[in-house]
């Protein structure tokens, strides 16, 4: 599975934007996905992740309420729709599949590219 997230862009605080990550060969819809961030300096850190039907999702807290994800496994597609942006929440998104429901976020299957989000204060 190769994954590529998009996207990203500069916005204000407040303002709102929808991440997206595309997924390319086969056994999309047998992966839960989930997406990292990781602000310039920092360790990446899990934002949150959906099983593989996308009946289930569990997020950190700094974003509960804010971020949704979604996913479209007819379109091979999961998204993060993030709202009420902070400062803090600027960062390079990356998005991850893996087998297993939860996810073992330091034992992801596979990566994608990220997508930078830059929030302005």
């Amino acid at each position: 599975v190769q994954l590529q997230a998009s996207g990203g862009g500069w916005v204000r605080t407040g303002d709102s934007l929808r991440l997206s990550c595309a997924a390319s060969g086969r056994g999309f819809s047998g992966y839960a996905m989930a997406w990292f961030r990781q602000a310039p300096g920092k360790e990446r850190e899990f934002v949150g992740a959906i099983n593989w039907s996308g009946t289930h999702t569990y997020y950190r807290d700094s974003v509960k309420g804010r971020f949704n994800i979604s996913r479209d496994n007819l379109e091979n597609k999961v998204y993060l729709q993030m709202s009420r942006l902070k400062p803090e929440d600027a960062a390079v998104y990356y998005c991850g599949a893996d087998g297993e429901y939860p996810i073992s976020p330091n034992d992801m299957d596979y990566w994608g590219k990220g997508t930078l989000v830059t929030v302005s204060s």
